[in-house]
């Protein structure tokens, strides 16, 4: 079984994106689970086949602990890596190609608490890796993308696991906006001179530093484009999970 994590900010298409690409791997003949790692949420776009809410109940660790809901969200992320054993043994019983995880709608909740690594490596970390979606209404301006790229590294870095950048909700931006921030990120030039027309924004300048900063870790390359509402992209994150997990055989269609 391999992990696939999908992380994003709150309202990037996480959850709806797991849907889709459930239902997508389903279409072409690849068993997938879903996993919800989402205590605080209400509802999902997808029937999870294990989801955290069973053992874990946001109201009543606000209860218990005399907690806003920030703050239970916090505990709760801390109860996930103590109820993992938990988990571990509900996925025992999966005999499945994929995990698709759905993470928690707060991105620091698991991508800056340590008990996200206990997650990932009682799960398997040789054997996973990240989906990372980033919300094309940030996106739409330099500061805005460089921010999202910039989270998107953080995450990285503190998790240490393959990963895929993906522009989500593609469909609700127009053609010349897609383009322009693909561009962005396989030319980062083009980025710096976008930068430079925007000299009179007062963020710029922080904006231009953190865009170097990132130039020098070398995280541009490519960003793909995807929609779960339009069924776009679904296909190349899967490449992508072939490449990572596979050297890109594609050694699991049936």
């Amino acid at each position: 079984m391999r992990n696939i994590y999908f992380v994003g900010t709150a309202g990037s298409g996480k959850s709806t994106m797991v849907g889709a690409f459930k239902q997508w791997l389903g279409d072409n003949g690849i068993d997938a689970i879903t996993i919800n790692l989402d205590p605080g949420t209400d509802r999902l776009a997808y029937k999870a086949d294990i989801d955290i809410r069973e053992w874990i109940s946001l109201g009543e660790v606000m209860d218990e602990y005399s907690l806003g809901p920030n703050g239970a969200q916090i505990v709760a992320a801390d109860l996930m890596a103590m109820n993992i054993h938990k988990l571990t043994s509900v996925l025992s019983g999966y005999k499945t190609r994929y995990a698709l995880i759905d993470t928690p709608g707060q991105l620091e909740l698991f991508a800056f608490r340590e008990s996200s690594n206990m997650i990932v490596n009682s799960l398997g970390k040789d054997k996973s890796m990240i989906a990372y979606l980033s919300d094309p209404m940030l996106c739409r301006r330099p500061n805005g993308f460089v921010s999202s790229m910039m989270l998107s590294a953080l995450v990285q870095f503190r998790l240490q696991l393959p990963m895929v950048n993906l522009l989500s909700k593609i469909d609700t931006l127009t053609e010349e906006e897609s383009e322009r921030i693909t561009d962005w990120f396989e030319n980062p030039d083009t980025l710096y001179g976008d930068f430079l027309d925007e000299d009179s924004d007062p963020q710029t300048v922080v904006g231009m530093e953190l865009f170097k900063a990132l130039e020098n870790t070398g995280i541009f390359g490519g960003i793909k484009g995807v929609s779960a509402e339009e069924e776009m992209g679904l296909e190349e994150i899967y490449a992508y999970a072939q490449l990572a997990f596979f050297g890109g055989e594609d050694s699991e269609r049936d």
